[in-house]
């Protein structure tokens, strides 16, 4: 569709965000085809590239890639095909050709036809009469059960196909009765018809293109005569003798129904007449009706329809209805009132000119075949059997016409499944778009096709119909092309209403999609439409893609115009505010809100009370949204009130306002809060505090006011019935309505609460956020966060000092996480509602005195690494701490900026710097965009930023908003410059560990790509590596045994040593860093039963043999005695990388002794019996000048063995007797 093109792509790229999952609107659009020189050299290759395998297999992906970009638009191919085809044909007919070259040019020519379709390629095949002869023996050479050759077989069927029509008698072609041998030779009308019947009962493609070769073949004249009796008679005795219960039954079923399909469509009338009435009674008998194989359904129904056009003479109805002009342009251009156009409908001597003929009693079976067809299961069978009604009632009279379209209205009964209404659907536009659905029966059709264009059924959790509505923008579509303007004037406005309705609220895009394309028809073919080029530049085919879009935004321009704002508002009030899909009810709700402004006193007088009945209703969806939608409608009837400066109940009577208070009541007492229904309920009604509570209304003093209160109380606690995401949105939704409640009910008008109504609120409120239970916790830690401030003076010390306890990790609520993200969250509302004073007192405001107390709580935070079941749950903890110290610093940087002192500053950069720096997207592009808002805020900007004008070059301004901190290619290479800058050095440092020792391929790449560039910058630097090197130890002895770090940072040790980062230091003897790295390792991998920390080790101890001096001594013995750790995959992996490590450092061992150590290293089973491995492990010692690792004895205490804390690392072993045990190794 092309109106409204450009405007539907803008605003795609405009809601792309909030796009539905499946909804694409990317368009390739092709021009023509410019691959052409590239197939045709593909083409001139395949003699030198088919014996190769891999050659072979690569260039028919590159050509199936080229064809495949024109599957959508495969007329390009057209200009094409001729030659292509003759290349490869040509290599097929080359009598010198492999085989398996043959079979290559001909999976080239099915991809083509697979493309473009064989219709559109078979007339393009050489057909002359020497084709003949070398087609029939390249098929006779084929094996039929070869499935790798399937597609040569396919496509010599199709080209056999073609030459068969030659005009010639095929006897000609037969020769000498008799052969050399004195056989009898098969005649080639034989040889043809063999070749059929054997290829129509294999299960591969080439049983399609054997049903092709017969419907061209069989119908000849001569053959005809001669032979297509007894092909009926095989065809219908394999159809007797099959069954569609087994696999191999259902084969020959289908090649025979396809055989038969094409030989009835393609045969002459008076030819197939005299076989239909027993093609028919055999097909009967088969019942494939109770069939499970759609493919065998379809067919047969594609045969019936063939058969019944059989039964009735082919003419064109003279009774159809015939629409005149049909000038798309003159439409447009009408003006004025609709003229109707000069329509040729039934005539006044139609009773003359309508040769009366009878019409055979088999039509009555077909038809009735047809429209059970209808109601079948799949799509495919049901648009078949479509188009049989249509093509079969343009040949019957009017009256037994108007009988199939009496017989196919009754699809559309409630009692039938939206199967029936479906099929019914297509049969309509069929029969409309063949003008054989009179304008008499307009007034019938149109009443279904509304009730078709909003059908949902609920089945389950979800529901059926979408398939019903968008088959009825099919109908609306077909009308505007069948009709006269004229016709349809009576329905105009309810058909127009309901495509706009369908456009704009329906669920599905597809069914949108559908129904814009069906009212951009109309507005082009009937111009009757109201308002319809405006609608279109609105709802477009592109715009409606977007839900919300459609439900919020395009929804109140539409309702603009007065003829389509009822039926918008009725629909949604009566077919969606009970939607299965809560989704789309809260989204109606929304809808209703902003048309209200539309129709004010509708909304007043109509449906709010209509809707208030249905809000304690019995139906859990329908008393859902209706809440919503009083909640929806209320808010905005009093927005208007106000603008219009009158009163609340210029639009509420007294029965409208006590409707509305006696919702949470009736709710209340029918204990419809209980239960699975309440995960709805709370939250619709908590809505509706809201909404009430904002919309001012006069309930002050009221004991409703009570029972709200109670509601949110009990809402903000737990309820294990429930699912998490259903909790949290439950405690939203209180938290939301307890804000307006108390921001409307519970102030003076001094603008004071009521002493005793704070205590008990705020008092209860702290003393819940102890509770055990973590989601309580969470509820009245977004309570507090939401009071307001009149409620919290006074309080404050309190409030802080009870969200700070929740923050705080203890062994009893470890895994409380989101207990402390919502702590962390409701700390900064707090701060933001109380304001700044530094001279304050503590209770009223964020001053000196507290300050100190609520950032030490919010660093806190930062540092929560706690891990479960549900994975990196700190995560939560640490992204609600970097948002609520950005929004307390923005908040005293704007106020007081003197309360922030350099040491908390220079804190909390550094912390969002190696939050910059760690391994998981989210929550990396979290932290960086707080760290640019604090380093680019100038109003005014933050003071005691470190390094702030290296920083602003790193991170230019002009950067903000474009940096992708989710892309480890763009983040990685900015954050390691912060290495250089020793504020942010050590924590930088601390965060890159995790990185680089990740387990992520693509953070693992480019952050230690960025690392080791930074270290070459460094390197003949000798202070900058000290610092590094000094700071690099520092953050391994503060994480010693603290997995989450020291894990990935041997990980990445190990890498940096490979990559030569310490180069500088590999020459001086006895370096000290090499000493502390190697103490720290020995300490980390003590009695350390982690796989994946002693592997890393291994690394790291094979990259300190760099080292000059005592080093290799240490790092020999410790690897030695790693030969025989007790895990067998530990002595096999240290094995293995010492190998390594000799060849890389060949200097380390005497050449002398060399060729053994490796022998011993590589030939060895280290994953033997410790004893066997140890006296290897002792060779190997004694070879390389090593010292033999101590045994050590067990050393008897009473009852029990003990032996020395630090088992097998120590540094200088001695001899000891034979006698005594080795432990450790």
């Amino acid at each position: 569709m092309a109106l409204g093109e450009m405007d539907g792509e803008v605003s795609e790229l405009d809601e792309g965000k909030n796009q539905e999952p499946g909804v694409t609107t990317t368009r390739n659009i092709l021009e023509s085809f410019t691959e052409s020189q590239e197939v045709k050299e593909l083409i001139d290759n395949l003699k030198g590239s088919f014996g190769h395998l891999v050659t072979r297999e690569m260039t028919v992906e590159k050509f199936i890639g080229i064809m495949d970009k024109y599957q959508e638009q495969p007329h390009l191919l057209d200009r094409h095909l001729e030659w292509m085809m003759n290349s490869l044909l040509d290599i097929a007919r080359d009598k010198g050709s492999p085989p398996q070259l043959v079979h290559l040019a001909f999976k080239f020519l099915y991809i083509i036809t697979k493309v473009r379709g064989y219709k559109r390629f078979l007339p393009l095949f050489p057909h002359e009469v020497s084709d003949l002869q070398p087609v029939l023996d390249m098929l006779a050479d084929q094996n039929p059960k070869d499935s790798e050759t399937w597609e040569t077989r396919y496509m010599l069927l199709l080209w056999l196909s073609i030459i068969c029509l030659i005009p010639f008698d095929l006897a000609r072609f037969d020769g000498s009765v008799g052969t050399e041998e004195g056989q009898t030779r098969v005649p080639t009308m034989d040889r043809i018809l063999n070749i059929a019947k054997c290829y129509l009962v294999v299960s591969d493609k080439a049983r399609d293109a054997a049903a092709v070769l017969v419907s061209k073949f069989i119908v000849r004249h001569d053959v005809r005569q001669k032979r297509m009796a007894d092909f009926l008679d095989w065809t219908l005795s394999m159809l007797s003798k099959s069954s569609f219960q087994s696999m191999e039954g259902t084969v020959v079923i289908n090649g025979m129904l396809q055989a038969l399909a094409q030989l009835f469509k393609h045969g002459k009338r008076e030819d197939c007449l005299p076989y239909a009435a027993t093609v028919l009674e055999c097909l009967d008998k088969c019942k494939l009706s109770e069939s499970n194989q759609m493919v065998l359904r379809k067919l047969g129904m594609k045969l019936v329809q063939r058969l019944g056009l059989t039964f009735v003479k082919p003419k064109v109805a003279k009774w159809r209805y015939q629409r005149g002009c049909r000038s798309l342009a003159a439409n447009l251009q009408a003006q004025g009132p609709v003229v109707p156009n000069k329509v040729m409908t039934v005539a006044a001597n139609e009773a003359d000119d309508d040769e009366e003929y009878d019409i055979p009693a088999e039509i009555e079976n077909v038809v009735e075949q047809l429209l059970v067809g209808l109601k079948d299961k799949d799509t495919i069978v049901r648009w078949s059997a479509a188009k049989g009604i249509g093509r079969i009632t343009g040949r019957l009279p009017k009256e037994l016409a108007d009988d199939v379209i009496g017989s196919l209205l009754d699809c559309f009964s409630f009692q039938e499944t939206d199967n029936a209404w479906h099929g019914g659907c297509l049969a309509l536009a069929e029969l409309g778009r063949r003008g054989l659905l009179l304008p008499s029966r307009i007034s019938d059709v149109v009443p279904v096709i509304l009730k078709a264009l909003t059908y949902d059924e609920k089945r389950g959790a979800c529901s059926v119909g979408s398939n019903v509505r968008d088959a009825a923008c099919y109908v609306c579509w077909a009308f505007a092309r069948a009709y006269d303007p004229a016709e349809l004037i009576p329905f105009i406005n309810q058909i127009s209403s309901a495509l706009v309705i369908a456009a704009i609220f329906d669920r599905d895009v597809n069914c949108r999609r559908a129904a814009s394309a069906a009212f951009q028809e109309n507005v082009g073919r009937q111009g009757t439409f109201p308002h319809g080029i405006d609608i279109l530049t609105a709802a477009d085919y592109f715009a409606v893609g977007n839900r919300v879009n459609c439900y919020l935004t395009i929804s109140v321009y539409i309702a603009g115009f007065p003829e389509y704002t009822q039926p918008m508002i009725d629909h949604l009030v009566n077919m969606k505010i009970n939607h299965w899909d809560s989704v789309i009810r809260e989204l109606s709700t929304k809808a209703l809100h902003n048309l209200t402004p539309q129709a004010p006193e509708y909304m007043a007088s109509v449906v709010l009370p209509r809707l208030l009945p249905l809000s304690v209703g019995t139906d859990l969806h329908t008393r859902h949204g209706a809440i919503l939608a009083c909640a929806e409608i209320t808010h905005a009837l009093c927005k208007l009130a106000e603008e219009n400066n009158r009163s609340i109940t210029y639009y509420f009577n007294e029965k409208s306002l006590e409707g509305l208070k006696q919702i949470h009541q009736e709710l209340c007492s029918r204990q419809l809060y209980r239960g699975l229904g309440g995960e709805l309920m709370r939250p619709a009604v908590c809505t509706l505090i809201e909404k009430l509570s904002l919309s001012k209304m006069p309930f002050r003093g009221d004991p409703i006011i009570g029972g709200w209160q109670w509601l949110i109380n009990d809402s903000l606690k737990c309820h294990p019935l429930v699912s998490s995401a259903a909790q949290q949105h439950i405690k939203e939704s209180a938290v939301s309505a307890l804000a307006a409640l108390c921001n409307e009910y519970y102030i003076n008008e001094k603008g004071e609460a009521d002493p005793a109504l704070q205590d008990e609120l705020v008092t209860q409120y702290v003393s819940e956020l102890q509770n055990t239970e973590e989601m309580i916790r969470c509820g009245f830690s977004r309570a507090l966060g939401a009071l307001p401030r009149f409620l919290l003076k006074g309080r404050l010390q309190q409030v802080l000092e009870g969200l700070k306890k929740v923050t705080l990790i203890t062994p009893a609520d470890v895994s409380f996480a989101a207990a402390r993200r919502d702590a962390l969250i409701a700390i900064a509302k707090v701060c933001q509602t109380m304001g700044v004073k530094g001279e304050g007192s503590q209770e009223e405001y964020v001053c000196k005195d507290n300050v100190t107390q609520i950032y030490a709580t919010l660093l806190g935070g930062v540092n929560d690494y706690t891990t479960d079941s549900r994975g990196d749950v700190g995560g939560w903890v640490r992204e609600a701490a970097m948002t609520s110290l950005m929004e307390v610093t923005l908040l005293l940087v704007q106020n007081e900026a003197e309360l922030i002192n350099a040491n908390i500053c220079k804190q909390i950069m550094c912390w969002l710097a190696q939050q910059s720096a760690e391994k998981i997207d989210k929550f990396r592009a979290h932290a960086g965009s707080v760290f640019l808002t604090l380093l680019h805020f100038d109003c005014p900007p933050v003071p005691y930023i470190p390094h702030r004008e290296e920083l602003e070059r790193i991170f230019p301004r002009s950067e903000k908003e474009t940096l992708n901190w989710n892309a480890a290619s763009e983040a990685f290479p900015r954050i390691t410059q912060l290495l250089a800058l020793p504020a942010y050095q050590y924590h930088v440092l601390l965060g890159l560990s995790v990185s680089v020792g990740g387990l992520t391929e693509t953070t693992l790449r480019y952050s230690a790509q960025s690392l080791f560039d930074y270290m070459k910058k460094i390197q003949h630097d000798s202070s900058a590596m000290e610092t590094f090197c000094e700071t690099l130890l520092q953050v391994f002895e503060d994480n010693l045994r603290n997995d989450r770090v020291s894990v990935p940072l041997l990980t990445m040790l190990d890498q940096m040593l490979a990559n030569g980062c310490f180069d500088i230091f590999t020459m001086q003897e006895n370096h000290p860093f090499s000493m502390k790295l190697f103490n720290l390792c020995k300490e980390e991998i003590r009695r350390s039963k982690d796989i994946r920390k002693l592997r890393s080790s291994i690394g790291v101890f094979c990259g300190l043999i760099q080292f000059e001096g005592d080093m290799r001594e240490k790092v020999l013995f410790q690897l030695f005695l790693l030969l025989c750790h007790p895990f067998p995959v530990i002595r096999k992996t240290t094995a293995s990388q010492v190998y390594e490590m000799l060849i890389t450092y060949s200097d380390i061992a005497d050449p002398a002794v060399m060729d053994e150590v490796m022998t011993i290293l590589s030939d060895t089973n280290w994953e033997a019996e410790l004893p066997v491995v140890r006296e290897k492990r002792n060779c190997l010692c004694d070879l390389m000048k090593v010292p033999r690792p101590q045994l050590v004895s067990k050393v008897r205490f009473g009852n029990m063995f003990l032996k020395p804390a630090n088992d097998h690392l120590f540094t200088k072993p001695t001899p000891v007797p034979q006698m005594q045990s080795f432990s450790g190794s």
